[in-house]
């Protein structure tokens, strides 16, 4: 698995903490239909706070969607050439930085094991599968080691994005998206992406420590 980390404050990144919010909340902002189809827009969510059923499987078109709409402004969400591959692995990350630098949301596939969070539901003792998240910026710590910041609408992801979901339907464990007002989606997605504070994120954007010598492990389709 690729390490991750959480976002901390006082993080630089290119393009800013900022810059990344202030393309997110008016994208959330202006998703239209239902209240559920706005969370499943942005979230893949658990069907209840046990986390033992996920409502669905499509990580793939979500993040084509949610890179659609953060790229809108900078042409377009970016698709690199298959990660697997072992040739030319380190043009190809140059390529990714050029385009997050650039704005562009970036479409990262690998295997379920490799880049999802550490407790997602669909993680699996045979890694099969596939799992598709999207980096937003690029940056290089004080002591020299760099990261992608990425977003996983795996609500399952992590220890913090469950917590997180759990703390935001507190007070009834039987509470399901699809009961959510339009008002409550908003709210909901905004402090799973964007966190409670004025700044930084919240539990699904996460640090990606990417080794961009290496391909990433091969998919095993079922």
């Amino acid at each position: 698995m690729i390490d991750q980390a959480c976002v901390q404050a006082g993080d630089e990144t290119t393009p800013t903490a900022k810059a990344i919010r202030e393309r997110i909340s008016p994208a959330v902002d202006t998703t239209t239909d239902t209240a559920l189809e706005r969370l499943t827009c942005w979230l893949q969510m658990p069907a209840d706070t046990t986390f033992k059923r996920m409502l669905d499987s499509d990580c793939q078109g979500r993040a084509r969607r949610v890179g659609g709409l953060l790229s809108r402004e900078t042409g377009g969400l970016y698709e690199p050439s298959g990660l697997s591959v072992k040739f030319r692995v380190p043009e190809r990350w140059s390529a990714i930085d050029k385009a997050v630098k650039a704005g562009r949301a970036v479409y990262v596939n690998g295997s379920t094991g490799h880049v999802g969070g550490a407790l997602s539901h669909f993680k699996n003792d045979s890694n099969i599968g596939f799992h598709v998240i999207v980096f937003l910026a690029v940056a290089q710590e004080i002591e020299g080691r760099g990261y992608d910041l990425g977003f996983d609408s795996d609500v399952s992801a992590t220890e913090e994005s469950r917590a997180a979901w759990t703390a935001l339907v507190a007070g009834d464990t039987q509470t399901k998206p699809q009961d959510f007002s339009a008002a409550r989606s908003l709210e909901v997605i905004k402090s799973m992406i964007l966190g409670t504070a004025e700044s930084g994120f919240g539990p699904l954007v996460r640090k990606y420590y990417v080794d961009t010598t290496e391909a990433f492990p091969q998919i095993i389709h079922a």
